[in-house]
């Protein structure tokens, strides 16, 4: 090692603030308690001429944005649907930074690029899709879902001698999506992304249970005869965790020639799983499925996971070729299956990830979140003042909390649930947040994070005991 490294103090310093973050967890509040305009206040010095000494610019970077950050890497974070970083996929995201590859090319990392390789085929095994299945390591589900529908743009057009690459959609037939009317907004934006419109998503009606039934789907399908179609199916509704049956609505869908799109972004993960995978019979029909890595595989931000049966459409859809890149014959180069050129080596974190579970580890991690889950949500519903709205059956549930009057409204209903999750939060002892679920104001559980565990179960219950009781933070 070279004397006098620039590297080397200030890499320390990032050691022991990180290390000092993550050994805090488990104490420190589940939810941001600086304000933003202390944060402002801190953080936005002068831009000056000189620049900085680095532990200095790292020391106050901890500094002034203390109390800024969620504690979403900890055990008693559930909001949204986010994991933490297990330890190996953290470590192998600090030497990503380090290695500081390209991974475009394999000219560019050829490590980098083999390892990519290889979590391809680690991913379509744990997640029992196709092994013939093109695929993509992307930022998260959003992209994944502009990958796999641009792939699938390519080939409906394709199939009536329509060339998107070359002519752009301008006279081009329209392509529509069907879909549940409680699908997931990002597909929307991956519609706008590729010029195919808001307008050209149908949402259909759904059943009690939040699916999409066969009639719904077979009735649209049927008056949209020679258009066409996509259909978007979920697997792990946002809300509720809830399944599309693939083995009845796939078959439907093709035998109109439609292309079969999953929205798996968490719920893909019940495949690796003995216990839940019955949810996901018949998905490996489809023809595109895409799943994020940074919520159940826990590995850092940002990170999903885009695959598509027909690996020469998604290859077409969006390969380039220059005259001053340099391309293998017979190695993998990641732009001709990503919409990004110059990109994050994210394959290393996944790679470390699935090393440290194995196939055992990670359908452990499934199904011990999972009873989690269905422990918080069932214990929470029971206590006086709360009422369960949906008993998960994955990780994901939901619970009220109605006004006590008896000429209480909807609208009072919703107010008092957001006041009670406002006291969960400033408890610090777990987040949660709100959505609005058939027209219900509901206070969402969802638990992926690897740390979680029976006493942070604990913890929350009694947060929001106390929160009902209209006290603060829980006493230990």
């Amino acid at each position: 090692m070279p004397e006098n490294s620039p590297y080397d103090e200030v890499l320390q310093r990032a050691l022991v603030q990180a290390l000092s973050h993550l050994h805090k967890l488990e104490d420190a509040a589940a939810s941001a308690t600086a304000t933003k305009e202390e944060l402002r206040a801190r953080l936005d010095r002068p831009l000056t001429s000189d620049g900085s000494d680095p532990v200095r610019v790292i020391d106050d970077l901890v500094k002034d944005s203390a109390g800024g950050w969620l504690g979403s890497a900890g055990g008693r974070f559930f909001g949204w649907v986010i994991g933490g970083s297990l330890p190996a996929a953290l470590a192998a995201d600090w030497l990503t930074s380090a290695w500081d590859q390209n991974a475009a090319l394999y000219a560019c990392g050829p490590a980098a690029a083999v390892i990519e390789e290889v979590c391809g085929r680690w991913l379509k095994e744990l997640l029992g899709l196709p092994p013939a299945a093109g695929f993509a390591l992307v930022t998260g589900c959003s992209m994944s879902h502009v990958t796999c529908l641009a792939a699938a743009r390519h080939q409906l057009l394709a199939r009536i001698g329509w060339d998107v690459e070359n002519k752009g959609l301008f006279g081009a037939p329209k392509i529509y999506i069907l879909s549940g009317e409680h699908r997931h907004g990002s597909i929307e934006r991956a519609a706008r992304l590729l010029g195919l419109g808001r307008e050209c998503i149908i949402d259909l009606p759904i059943n009690d249970t939040g699916t999409l039934p066969v009639k719904s789907l077979s009735d649209e399908v049927n008056k949209r005869s020679g258009d066409l179609i996509i259909v978007l199916l979920q697997a792990g509704d946002i809300n509720t965790g809830s399944f599309d049956s693939f083995e009845d609505l796939i078959p439907l869908a093709h035998e109109r020639g439609a292309w079969v799109h999953v929205d798996g972004a968490f719920g893909l993960w019940a495949n690796a799983s003995p216990k839940f995978c019955y949810l996901l019979r018949g998905v490996e029909m489809a023809d595109s499925w895409s799943t994020d890595g940074h919520k159940w595989l826990n590995v850092p931000y940002d990170c999903g996971y885009a695959f598509v049966a027909d690996a020469n459409a998604h290859c077409a859809s969006l390969s380039h070729r220059a005259s001053y890149l340099t391309h293998d014959g017979d190695a993998r180069d990641q732009i001709d299956w990503n919409p990004e050129w110059s990109r994050r080596a994210r394959g290393i974190a996944t790679y470390a990830a699935i090393r440290q579970l194995g196939r055992q580890g990670i359908a452990d991690l499934v199904e011990r979140t999972c009873q989690f889950a269905k422990d918080i949500a069932t214990r929470i519903g029971a206590l006086r003042g709360a009422e369960l709205a949906w008993k998960p059956t994955l990780n994901q549930g939901l619970v009220r909390f109605p006004h006590m009057s008896p000429v209480a409204t909807e609208a009072d209903h919703a107010i008092q649930t957001d006041e009670v999750i406002e006291r969960i939060l400033r408890t610090g002892e777990a987040f949660f947040g709100g959505t609005t679920w058939r027209g219900k104001r509901c206070m969402r559980i969802s638990v992926c994070n690897w740390q979680t565990s029976a006493i942070d179960v604990e913890r929350a219950v009694r947060a929001v005991e106390s929160a009902l009781q209209g006290n603060g933070r829980p006493e230990s």
